[in-house]
């Protein structure tokens, strides 16, 4: 297994990220963009982008706020990176495609097959690449955030969507997770959603395994349930 640390350029950059990939495995191959929670990234990135190596694909986890702009829990401004993308969403989708960019230019990679999965703000970039029509053939949001940015649609959609959801999630309610629905059935996408009882948010965050909030909480069953969609998923897109 091989992992580098790739520089790449965009608004706002130069950013920072992880570059994993299977060193046995010859010719180009399937490549997956790992877009981190409101922290950005870290370690858990890398092991989520290590374990998709693992299948053959190359994984890239992104950096969408500049190099060495990141937070930690407790921190009083955790989410201020975040905040700033959130009030944003043209910018967040420019740094969004320079991520892509720098994953599908590199030589190792097919790019006319790649995905991107994400993780609570990484779901919502995830959301936000399909809703702006940017090329990656299929999306894995786990625990995102569904609001709308406001910017043109670009109809139809056509990236393939699986949506990991904790149904107790607070930041994503009922109304919510429906609306999202409706938007991607108007919008033509070919989407899928799966919800696990039980479960609220950031449900595959180890770090939240002792979490005093269970809205906001790591849950075992949906963790694994919704990596092994995930595999079943990406192999069929890339098949």
């Amino acid at each position: 297994m091989v992992r580098q640390t790739l520089v790449y350029d965009g608004p706002g950059g130069p950013f920072e990220g992880s570059l994993v990939w299977n060193d046995a495995v010859g010719g180009t191959r399937p490549a997956v963009l790992v877009l981190p929670n409101v922290f950005g990234a870290k370690d858990a990135d890398v092991e989520k982008a290590e374990a998709l190596a693992g299948f053959g694909y190359v994984a890239l986890v992104a950096d969408v706020y500049g190099q060495g702009k990141r937070t930690v829990g407790g921190d009083p401004g955790y989410a201020r990176y975040m905040e700033e993308l959130n009030a944003d969403r043209g910018l967040l989708r420019d740094r969004l495609a320079a991520s892509l960019a720098a994953l599908a230019g590199l030589a190792l990679v097919d790019h006319a097959r790649i995905a991107a999965i994400g993780f609570c703000f990484g779901g919502k970039c995830v959301l936000d690449m399909a809703r702006a029509g940017l090329p990656i053939l299929g999306g894995v949001s786990f625990h995102g955030v569904y609001d709308r940015p406001d910017l043109p649609a670009e109809a139809p959609i056509a990236t393939k969507l699986l949506v990991c959801h904790g149904w107790d999630d607070p930041l994503a309610p009922p109304d919510a997770t429906v609306a999202l629905a409706q938007e991607l059935t108007d919008r033509g996408a070919d989407w899928q959603l799966h919800a696990y009882g039980h479960a609220g948010h950031a449900f595959t965050d180890l770090s939240r395994k002792d979490s005093p909030n269970p809205a906001i909480a790591y849950e075992p069953r949906a963790d694994r349930r919704s990596w092994q969609a995930m595999i079943q998923f990406l192999g069929e897109l890339f098949a």
